[in-house]
């Protein structure tokens, strides 16, 4: 499956909904051969990747990376012809949703979760399982918070090959997810590996999504600072400057 990509202030935006992002990340999945990276990019990922050289470089190691914000669809939409243009973003949480219902009844798909707390992926396992009784979630590690010891890494990669997964959701936050999966990638078992976020904390019920008609608005971001202040002003307002900054930047180069 060939997928068109759309730079979007350096970064290759995949143009695709979600019919034809999980029909990527299955075919690679079945395959069984090598290791594929897959990331939900929203303005704080782009304009870190733009502002940041080792976050670019790390970013540059993924293999399919979809619009995840609203921004995003339009920074693509404006470069696609009137009929191929994208009606929805393609949203992390709503990904993972969609692949775990596409794996249901496919024994050759096994899920991994990786990140979080003991707690959070015990909730995660039940809610999976009831939502969608043919998904295999085959195996879940909770890494120490902090600073991880020297054979973290290999005692992870022994979890995912001893479950057989093929489908791994590397949930550790941004930008920890990215840069591990890119600093790692060439010794990590084959399988898609998704940078996943706050996807695992929304569907253990531990934190609330914006509802559907401020996602379609490109206001996400608003309803999250105004959930978390603390923790997300600085990456919301000075990332989602720094993109709007670059995209007028590029807009009048042309």
């Amino acid at each position: 499956m060939i997928m068109q990509r759309i730079d979007v202030i350096g970064l290759p935006i995949a143009a695709t909904d979600y019919a034809g992002a999980v029909g990527w990340v299955l075919e690679r999945a079945l395959a069984g051969e090598g290791v594929y990276a897959v990331e939900a990019a929203n303005t704080h990922v782009a304009a870190l990747a733009r502002s940041n050289r080792e976050f670019g470089q790390a970013m540059a190691r993924f293999d399919l990376i979809c619009p995840d914000g609203m921004p995003l669809v339009w920074a693509v939409n404006s470069r696609l012809p009137r009929g191929g243009r994208l009606k929805d973003r393609v949203y992390g949480p709503t990904l993972m949703l969609e692949t775990l219902k596409a794996s249901s009844g496919v024994g050759e798909l096994r899920h991994f979760l990786l990140g979080g707390k003991a707690t959070t992926l015990a909730k995660l396992s039940d809610e999976f399982m009831g939502r969608f009784p043919g998904a295999v979630i085959a195996g879940t590690y909770a890494p120490p918070f902090g600073e991880w010891p020297a054979d973290e890494f290999p005692r992870i990669c022994d979890k995912i090959r001893e479950s057989g997964s093929n489908l791994i959701w590397v949930g550790l936050g941004c930008p920890r997810q990215e840069y591990w999966i890119a600093a790692h990638k060439d010794r990590l078992p084959p399988g898609v590996y998704f940078g996943i976020g706050a996807a695992f904390a929304f569907h253990a019920g531990e934190l609330r999504q914006a509802p559907a008609a401020i996602q379609r608005l490109g206001l996400e971001w608003l309803y999250r600072l105004c959930m978390e202040p603390r923790r997300l002003l600085r990456r919301y307002v000075v990332f989602n400057s720094l993109f709007l900054f670059h995209i007028l930047r590029n807009s009048l180069a042309k």
